[in-house]
């Protein structure tokens, strides 16, 4: 096992002694490697393969080598890979890695900046590495997006349109009237009491603007295509996984996998699908950041929201604007007289992700979620933990019949998914297949839920 992280302009490298089995209490060795020779590989021209499907243009950028597009069998979704080509100079590596992020979020929070990359840095150690946008995620399309005479569209693609769209769609109107009003007194606020023609003031009402003209286009979509945590779970997922195994063709047809926060609940929830089913989950090992299936013996600040779960289901409300909430607060959060700060943390730990490259986060990597999968995920809170659509099946039951090696990393000042969190499903896993650590030390650094795929001192990890 490896741990690799950014400390002060240089990359960490952390090994446990060969062939040692992982423990939790393991102090390993840490060697120091120059921060920008890892990156000297860049200056290399790749040569893209032909069959790279391009999208249509966006306003949201890939900034991978490759963007790739995997049609989801018995749908109309297209999703989104975008690819890091492994470096030439760097080792060769068995497996394919695949990265998966939380809910609400894109490919950009791996890829914050060339010095903020989790995904160039694990491709510049010689890793093929893929990012997952799950549908309504980032580039992630529909058919209708792409239209119908597009080259990627699937000939056995179905409709899975609902049959209560009249309904959907008043409450979407009704949705999009109240953020809009609610975008117009923000405004107004910010605007009292300034001249005018202030900068600042004007580059968040076009900021605002923007997020809610995409917001609106989204809304169509969502209201006719609403999906859940099973839908990731058994479409999205696999079809992901089929594909990179296709062109990255690993000896053995495993691959690794690091999740954040859904992510690595999603891949827990395969881990213990397969080993209730008997199957081989395709995983050569897994990584989890900040992620766990049960999280009632925190005080996790998730749980003041489970109140606003039912009434948001009770009104019909198809989706919440994330993306479009975090850049309306974010003013308030970041300036004088920070009557928000406090929400700052929530992401972020003080002083551990550079302003800039927060700000690119809020507005640029956050979207909308779906009220089916808020719900769905609500179950982390109650007994038994995450359970599927159904209710009958509780993944914590059965994550302990996993033969697939797990890292499990948690951060000390996690407000959304504490430490007792990740540990009340790291000591379900049997103990020679798992490794646990929390990041943050008493006196500092310490880490939040973000830091530790995001901040300064950038949390890599990965087994090998």
């Amino acid at each position: 096992m490896f741990v690799l992280g950014y400390q002060n302009g240089a990359v960490l490298h952390i090994n446990n002694p060969a062939g040692s089995n992982p423990s939790p209490r393991v102090r390993v060795r840490v060697r120091v490697v120059p921060l920008r020779a890892l990156y000297a590989h860049r200056g290399v021209t790749e040569k893209k393969p032909s069959n790279v499907v391009r999208n249509k243009p966006k306003r949201k950028i890939c900034t991978a080598e490759e963007l790739h597009y995997v049609a989801v069998p018995n749908s109309d979704w297209r999703l989104a890979l975008w690819r890091y080509l492994p470096s030439p100079a760097a080792p060769q590596r068995n497996h394919p890695l695949l990265l998966l992020s939380g809910i609400g979020t894109n490919a950009i929070g791996y890829d914050l900046s060339p010095e903020y990359s989790f995904a160039r840095y694990m491709s510049g150690q010689g890793f093929d590495t893929w990012i997952l946008e799950v549908r309504g995620a980032g580039l992630s399309a529909h058919r209708v997006e792409f239209g119908e005479d597009s080259t990627i569209a699937s000939a056995n693609a179905k409709s899975t349109v609902g049959t209560t769209l009249s309904r959907e769609s008043q409450s979407k109107s009704q949705l999009m009237e109240t953020v809009m009003q609610s975008s117009q007194r923000l405004s107004g606020l910010l605007n009292e009491g300034e001249e005018p023609d202030a900068p600042q003031f004007f580059d968040l009402q076009e900021r605002l603007s923007t997020s809610l003209e995409d917001f609106q286009k989204q809304l169509d979509l969502i209201v006719k295509n609403d999906w859940d945590f099973d839908h990731y779970l058994e479409e999205d997922v696999p079809a992901v996984m089929e594909y990179i195994r296709t062109l990255s063709k690993p000896k053995d047809g495993k691959l690794l996998a690091v999740g954040h926060s859904m992510g690595g609940i999603l891949l827990y929830a395969m881990l213990s699908r397969c080993g209730f089913e008997g199957k081989d989950s395709g995983f050569a090992s897994v990584t989890t950041l900040a992620s766990s299936l049960d999280y009632r013996p925190s005080n996790s600040l998730l749980r003041l929201l489970l109140p606003l779960s039912d009434p948001i289901q009770a009104l019909n409300v198809p989706v919440i604007p994330l993306g479009t909430f975090l850049a309306a607060i974010h003013p308030f959060a970041s300036s004088p007289p920070y009557v928000l700060s406090w929400l700052k943390f929530l992401i972020s730990a003080p002083d551990m992700m550079h302003p800039e490259l927060f700000e690119k986060l809020i507005f640029s990597n956050f979207g909308n979620i779906p009220t089916k999968l808020i719900s769905q995920l609500t179950t982390v809170f109650q007994e038994g933990g995450l359970c599927d659509r159904s209710g009958t099946f509780f993944y914590k039951d059965h994550i302990g019949k996993t033969n697939v090696p797990v890292l499990a990393l948690a951060a000390d000042q996690d407000l959304i998914c504490p430490t007792e969190a990740v540990y009340e499903t790291v000591k379900l896993i049997p103990e020679h297949l798992v490794s646990f650590k929390v990041f943050g030390e008493p006196r500092g650094p310490h880490y939040a839920h973000y830091d530790l795929v995001g901040s300064r001192l950038h949390i890599k990890c990965i087994r090998v």
